[in-house]
């Protein structure tokens, strides 16, 4: 298991914890009572600690390199997943990954960001950053899924869009645009769920929904704490205060009513128990989708347009 900086303490307890294993085991002394003791202990300093988080220290979590992305969730939360590839136009973009699965006998389309498990992966997928031909991919695919009818739930846990030349150069930009403009218009049911970092225009792109979810400790926002300080000082020292001043967490957007709902993750995050998160994680999906499709396709896109239009603080003179 690995441990962020913060969670040092933590890290302590289960070295020490291994160490009085071992002597046990080598000794054949019972420490069962002590192990008792160090395991609530764990328990009780990771509850202090996940207590009194900071903005950062949620963005940390969700960059987690234990954490499980979107293909891990389909895997653990469908008995069958067919992915779909390929943009008809340029290229099959491995950042965006979708396709039809089985979740219990009902037939979605899953759409979201796929990071690496490994530095080769990581390349491969481009870190989760998608090109324009990922854009057009997932559009390709909601329109798919709207042809027969089958409702979409959007997996966002993308850095950004991707942000090269040759991005630019393929309108990266209208490839965006144009998914904003046509989500809008879906007559099906559509759930987003940011589940690790939501970044920019690249989370935006496959973040228009009747339902947009966080996870406890994801964040969601116009750009990365450490872009954000490159900008204003220059530095990428001032990255904990630019989250603290961004306002990304899932507390903050839920008060900001920009997003519907905050799902709970296991205490520690969703790396320490990938297959509780997953179980969570599906009964919502079918909990919003069944409140989701008792709503008219009309009514529903109307509620969209008025729930994105609406949002934002504003005064006028």
């Amino acid at each position: 298991m690995q441990f962020l900086d913060f969670e040092k303490p933590i890290a302590d307890l289960y070295e020490q914890l291994a160490k009085l294993k071992e002597n046990g085991e080598k000794s054949g002394v019972d420490v069962s009572a002590t192990v008792s003791e160090y395991e609530q202990k764990i328990a009780d300093t990771r509850q202090g600690i996940y207590d009194h988080l900071t903005s950062w220290q949620r963005v940390q979590l969700s960059r987690h390199p234990d954490r499980p992305y979107t293909l891990a969730y389909i895997e653990r939360m469908c008995s069958s997943f067919i992915e779909l590839h390929g943009d008809r136009n340029v290229k099959d973009d491995k950042a965006m990954v979708g396709g039809f699965a089985d979740l219990d006998g009902e037939t979605v389309m899953f759409i979201g960001q796929q990071k690496g498990v490994n530095t080769k992966m990581r390349q491969i997928r481009n870190f989760g950053m998608p090109n324009p031909e990922g854009y057009r991919k997932a559009l390709r695919l909601m329109k798919l899924a709207e042809k027969f009818n089958k409702p979409i739930v959007t997996l966002i846990d993308t850095p950004g869009a991707y942000c090269g030349l040759e991005a630019e150069e393929r309108g990266q930009g209208e490839a965006i645009a144009r998914n904003l403009f046509e989500m809008v218009k879906l007559r099906v049911p559509v759930i987003c769920i940011i589940i690790g970092e939501g970044a920019s225009g690249g989370a935006l792109g496959i973040g228009i929904g009747d339902r947009v979810l966080m996870l406890e400790n994801s964040w969601y926002t116009v750009i990365s704490p450490e872009n954000c300080s490159t900008i204003l000082w220059r530095s990428w020292n001032f990255k904990e205060k630019a989250a603290d001043e961004l306002k990304l967490t899932s507390n903050y957007m839920s008060q900001f009513g920009l997003v519907d709902g905050i799902i709970k993750e296991p205490l520690g995050g969703a790396h320490v128990n990938p297959d509780e998160m997953a179980s969570i994680l599906k009964a919502k999906i079918k909990e919003t989708l069944a409140e989701v499709k008792k709503i008219d396709p009309d009514t529903r896109i109307e509620q969209r347009i008025d729930k994105f239009s609406s949002m934002g603080f504003f005064e006028e003179h």
